[in-house]
């Protein structure tokens, strides 16, 4: 078995990586330590590298059709990981999930219709549907003992007030990695069937789920689920391809699909590229053991942090994650205001997180960090991090 390598640091600098090569217009500097855009710093598994590289020495990159071993290949790996098995016509590629969010808003909804999230939330399920002139509706998370649970009394209060059209599901939970329960899912979907509120479920890190957790995709739950919701799932997140844009769609009911897919077929939009496919199969076929170690290199990332702050910096406590690479640190008990938070990661601690308020008004006073690095930059930004306090910047 190949034993992977988790701590070689790579320099991405120069490349056009987002999570490096933006942080001067966004930050005001370029030396942070980025550990902010939703990428992973560990290099891409040799099986993907491979496969690509063969498609690359084939030297001809026409038009390219998905071949029946790509579509297996997704069935295949649903099933292993989630117990769910799709059929080949429920399947279509999408170009990107938040690009598929705004698809579907454009097919089944109008400009004015109203779309409800639950904040703290991945800040597109906002900004998305606010650029398509639809009204945003919140109901927000409920905080439980350093997590967070769904306010159902509010969602059909809300429901019930409004004729609301969408419901945008983040599973498991960004930024708070919550993977939500089967009960609390199944609660949704009767409260979205008796409204008449379609769900889009973004379930892209439904592949990284930790300590022992399991993923529920949402339209397994319950028939109400299945006959109600479009499911966005990716290769991307949890190998680390995002660039390749290897996004789909998976939708069990009939009357939803042939719409929705009519609608990507109309401007061609359901056509992937060769890498996203090659490297899609090449992911699900040969990836499950560079995945498990992935994980649990993750998995110690993040107990290492949290031992960290605990031991001296107890002010600033995680919200520890059942899915994904990504922290929910809760900063409040420093007393800062949003700006003074920033400065102290920023100005002081040389770090480029993302801001909790980004992903609304209940994440003010959070921070969210991505620990898909090496250990080496990890405890280098806790490092740079006590030394912000230990000055008496706060």
């Amino acid at each position: 078995m190949t034993k992977y390598d988790f701590d070689t640091v790579i320099d991405r600098r120069g490349t056009g990586a987002v999570k490096t090569d933006r942080l001067l217009p966004l930050y005001g500097r370029d030396d942070l330590l980025p550990l902010w855009v939703a990428d992973m710093d560990f290099p891409c598994g040799d099986f993907i590298v491979e496969a690509l590289q063969k498609r690359i020495n084939h030297g001809i990159f026409g038009y390219t059709l998905a071949q029946p071993s790509y579509y297996q290949s997704i069935i295949s790996w649903v099933n292993r990981l989630h117990g769910w098995e799709i059929q080949k016509e429920w399947l279509s590629y999408i170009p990107g999930i938040v690009k598929g969010i705004g698809l579907t808003l454009m097919c089944f909804t109008c400009p004015g219709d109203k779309v409800i999230i639950q904040s703290p939330v991945y800040h597109p399920f906002r900004i998305i549907p606010e650029l398509q002139c639809r009204t945003v509706i919140d109901n927000p998370l409920i905080e439980n003992q350093g997590t967070y649970r769904m306010d159902l009394d509010g969602l059909k209060k809300i429901m019930k007030a409004h004729d609301c059209k969408i419901l945008i599901l983040s599973s498991p939970h960004n930024p708070a990695g919550v993977v939500w329960d089967k009960e609390t899912l199944q609660k949704l979907a009767l409260l979205c069937q008796e409204h008449g509120v379609m769900v889009i479920s973004d379930e892209i890190h439904g592949e990284m789920t930790l300590f022992g957790r399991k993923h529920i995709p949402f339209a397994t739950v319950s028939p109400a689920a299945r006959d109600h919701s479009i499911t966005f799932m990716a290769p991307s997140k949890t190998f680390n391809i995002a660039g390749i844009v290897t996004s789909y769609a998976i939708v069990p009911n009939d009357t939803i699909r042939e719409h929705f897919f009519h609608f990507l077929h109309s401007a061609e939009l359901d056509q992937g590229t060769i890498f996203a496919y090659t490297a899609t199969e090449a992911a699900y076929k040969n990836g499950e053991n560079w995945r498990q170690q992935m994980l649990r290199y993750v998995e110690e990332n993040i107990l290492f942090v949290d031992n960290f702050l605990k031991t001296h910096i107890p002010n600033i406590k995680v919200f520890m994650p059942q899915a994904s690479f990504l922290l929910w640190l809760d900063c409040r008990d420093l007393h800062l205001n949003q700006e003074k938070l920033k400065a102290l990661f920023v100005e002081k601690a040389g770090l480029a997180l993302n801001e909790g308020s980004s992903f609304g008004i209940e994440g003010t006073g959070f921070m969210r960090m991505n620990v898909g690095c090496s250990r080496i930059v990890l405890n280098k930004a806790l490092e740079n991090l006590k030394a912000a306090m230990v000055s008496g910047y706060c």
